[in-house]
């Protein structure tokens, strides 16, 4: 009995031992591929962050090698399980709009007139986030300024690939629209809104409903570091911020491979740029170009790209990057021209940060009015943690008080 003890015992040890230095090794190597510029304000949290999310992709993955859950599942699970309970200012529902989950945000306050709407599409890449997630995030933008938020837990990748989550959110907002009375929303006074995936989710919603006379109009759409286009992952933010936490250049790649087939088969070609036809992307360089960035976002090691060519079947597996739906920066200007007014935050230490430049000018050509707040000091996903005890960051505060 005693030798069965003692062999497990070194066993537990050796395992653990292992697993440690599994993660050690995956931090390392995640390390050496990782930069914080030092124009980041307190890099020490954002490194400290970027540790946590390695080492839980880590475990993930171990826990996926040894058959127990899927890498992705268990990362879903670490992310949403802190829970918030009441708040004293707001009521607080879970509901379903036709098939789809949502989290309204009520405040208790009597109000003299109806309120504003923000429907909420949360970030995550397509595969990660929740209400869960955003339930803070939401909170605060319900308490701050006094509006009906409705948060969407649509579909996620690669087990619902688009245009899953978009179909969701559309669905969810229409259901809204048609319902503002029984929540007390003023219809001249809903937003749609959200960030990283969830600000490509509602440029995409907004886009759509654009055209509709049946509906009420939109008020504005608010996107956060939104991801827009699929085309070039050349462009200067991607060169200049590949290695940045919390959003590398080839993660980025990789969530919409995952969001538009369920897999990361042409990654590479997408990163390369050798996924689209250079007779397409010449078609579509009017609108996504670096000729478009302007001059002082390329000084920091921008060099040009050849665009390169690519095969009849890589292009079949990706040609629905061309769809506005999940690359809304290629709607034509019909469509661009009757969108709301526009808030755009984009942050310097950003792959995504031209997309939203690009936006920006795409908005103001074709006669919508654009609020934009740049966060030099930014980083992708800033805004998350901006109630964190000891990892909030000043940026992220600030830019949360602009969108409010």
């Amino acid at each position: 009995m005693a030798v069965v003890l003692t062999v497990l015992v070194l066993f537990l040890v050796g395992f653990l031992a292992g697993l440690i230095l599994l993660v050690i090794g995956a931090v390392n190597f995640d390390f050496s591929n990782s930069e914080i510029p030092p124009g980041v304000n307190q890099p020490a949290k954002l490194r400290i962050i970027h540790i946590i999310l390695i080492c839980t992709a880590v475990v993930g993955k171990i826990l996926e090698n040894l058959g127990i859950c899927t890498q992705v599942n268990f990362v879903r699970y670490m992310q949403g399980r802190k829970t918030l309970g009441v708040d004293p200012k707001l009521f607080i529902e879970d509901l379903w709009f036709e098939k789809v989950p949502v989290r309204i945000y009520q405040p208790k306050a009597p109000s003299a007139s109806l309120r504003r709407g923000v429907m909420f599409f949360h970030g995550g890449g397509w595969v990660f986030g929740s209400l869960e997630t955003h339930d803070e995030l939401c909170r605060f933008i319900a308490r701050e300024s006094e509006s009906v938020v409705v948060s969407v837990g649509y579909r996620l990748a690669p087990e619902h690939k688009y245009p899953a989550a978009y179909e969701d959110c559309l669905n969810a907002t229409l259901h809204f629209l048609q319902h503002l009375e029984h929540y007390g929303v003023d219809p001249a006074r809903v937003t749609v809104c959200g960030d990283s995936a969830g600000g490509n989710l509602a440029a995409a919603v907004s886009q759509t409903l654009a055209g509709r006379s049946d509906l009420p109009r939109l008020r504005a759409q608010i996107l956060i570091y939104p991801g827009l286009q699929a085309l070039d992952f050349n462009l200067p933010s991607y060169q200049q911020n590949q290695g940045v936490p919390l959003l590398f250049r080839e993660r980025a790649a990789f969530y919409l491979l995952q969001y538009l087939n369920g897999n990361a088969t042409n990654l590479e070609e997408v990163l390369e740029g050798s996924h689209i036809s250079v007779d397409i992307k010449l078609n579509y360089r009017k609108w996504v170009s670096p000729d478009n960035i302007p001059e002082e976002f390329k000084v920091r090691g921008y060099k040009p790209r050849v665009l390169l060519d690519c095969t009849t079947e890589v292009y079949e597996t990706v040609k629905r990057f061309c769809e506005p739906n999940l690359c809304p920066l290629l709607a034509e200007d019909s469509v661009i021209q009757q969108l709301p007014e526009s808030f755009l935050l984009t942050c310097e230490y950003d792959v995504l940060r031209d997309d939203g430049l690009l936006y920006k000018k795409r908005l103001e050509d074709n006669g919508v009015r654009v609020t934009w707040c740049h966060l030099e000091d930014g980083f992708h996903g800033i805004i998350n943690s901006f109630n964190s005890d000891w990892l909030s960051f000043p940026a992220g505060k600030r830019g949360l008080d602009n969108i409010v």
